[in-house]
């Protein structure tokens, strides 16, 4: 269980925050200087350096939106700039790109920080280059809403890219392209011109979520925990019945894999920050941020996933300090930079401050060794991420992720600006 601190605050953590972007800086210019986009999006670290990993395109958006993330945490326009121009050069295809249920991650990190910066002010105001981000994020929520399968009690979900049959937890987190695609005036239009709502259907999609991924200890089955997450749903596609849990990334259907569960936790309170409110939204999100306090070691850093078979081989692992070194179970560092946000945003709207001094716990841990990379030849920012370890696919201790890196900054920007006295950060404009 985390051991919450409540001597942390967004200001007594600026010495981290900054050293966090100074670190930065170096990283993403050894990226820039070393990657081509012909070698695919960059995914995980190998030996320090940054390689692909082919499975599907959701981390280029990672890459370009960290630069833009740099610019605004420091005003370095050299940042703006980089992460400006890949976007317009190498993002195009991600627009419409129609096989993934990942739009939010790519674009909204991208395109959407950009216009998210040009409304705060931050970008010089020019009526083309505004249009310019609008339309690409307009064409992003309406291509990712059309993945679109119906459930059985009226609703339905964006399906992932495994099929219509299949609704991961991760796509909750990427709903920001639906909602800042409506925040902009935009439909989606189907057969006989049938105008979609966008915001209808990132609604019905966090219900659904919120309805099948999330567990509330109410019974539901032999593995109820309140608060814990099935990575994926399957769901009959002829006629749209929910019929059980399954993991593509987790150790099992009833374990919970912490970055699933981070997704939930940032999405949701995201969700409910924009709506200003919502039964649904903050009843999955107190389950599942109540569920990573209770389920993640004192220093707030969980590990890949709760019933992963190698932890009875730690001893009561979730009452010692997480050991990234460990040789029997990863920790997933790249959890803690996402579920941290969920925390401190959830916090922030219910002025709770549990949750707020949680995730300064978590970010106070993360931004400092053994997880903070100062290694100026390692191209990560954040070290011990895990990408799929069913598969064999993960970094591992010393080497880090795309999404690590990029929330990491994310997390960082968000407590940057409270210390400071900024805008709030948020994805909508």
């Amino acid at each position: 269980m985390i051991q919450i601190r409540y001597d942390l605050s967004p200001v007594s953590l600026l010495p981290k925050l900054r050293r966090l972007f100074e670190l930065s800086a170096a990283k993403i210019r050894a990226i820039e200087n070393s990657w081509s986009p012909a070698q695919g999006s960059p995914v995980c670290t190998d030996g320090g350096r940054y390689t692909s990993r082919g499975w599907t395109e959701w981390t280029q958006g990672f890459q370009f939106g960290s630069a833009i993330l740099q610019f605004d945490a420091t005003g370095e326009r050299a940042f703006l700039e980089m992460g400006r121009e890949r976007t317009v050069s190498v993002m195009a295809p991600h627009l419409t790109h129609t096989g993934v249920h990942d739009h939010g991650f790519n674009n909204i990190s991208t395109y959407g920080n950009l216009l998210r910066l040009t409304s705060e002010g931050r970008i010089a105001e020019d009526a083309w280059e505004r249009r310019f981000y609008e339309l690409a994020v307009k064409c992003s929520g309406a291509v990712q809403a059309t993945r679109w399968s119906r459930t059985a009690d009226g609703g339905g979900y964006i399906y992932s890219f495994n099929g219509p049959h299949s609704l991961f937890v991760d796509t909750v987190r990427t709903l920001r392209a639906l909602v800042v695609s409506h925040q902009l005036g935009h439909v989606l239009m189907g057969e006989n011109d049938t105008r979609i709502s966008l915001l209808d259907r990132a609604m019905q999609h966090a219900g659904a979520t919120a309805k099948y991924s999330v567990y509330y200890g109410e019974g539901r089955d032999s593995y109820d925990v309140r608060g814990r997450v099935a990575h994926e749903s399957i769901f009959n596609p002829n006629d749209g019945n929910y019929r059980c849990p399954n993991s593509q990334q987790g150790y099992s259907p009833f374990s919970t894999w912490t970055r699933g569960l981070a997704w939930a936790m940032c999405g949701f309170s995201e969700l409910l920050e924009f709506t200003g409110g919502d039964e649904t939204l903050e009843k999955a999100a107190r389950a599942t941020c109540d569920f990573y306090i209770e389920n993640t070691p004192p220093d707030g850093i969980p590990y890949w996933d709760t019933g992963a078979p190698g932890l009875e081989k730690l001893g009561d692992w979730c009452a010692t300090p997480a050991d990234p070194f460990n040789p029997h179970e990863p920790v997933d560092s790249s959890a803690a930079a996402i579920g941290a946000q969920g925390l401190l945003r959830l916090g922030h709207f219910l002025k709770d401050e549990r949750y707020i001094q949680s995730g300064l716990t978590v970010c106070d841990t993360l931004f400092a060794e053994p997880y903070l990379s100062t290694d100026d030849a390692h191209q990560g920012l954040i070290l011990h991420s895990v990408y799929h370890k069913p598969n064999g696919w993960t970094a591992g201790p010393g080497e880090s992720s795309m999404w690590g890196d990029y929330h990491a900054r994310e997390a960082g920007l968000y407590l940057l600006r409270l210390a400071e006295g900024k805008p709030y950060l948020k994805f909508s404009v």
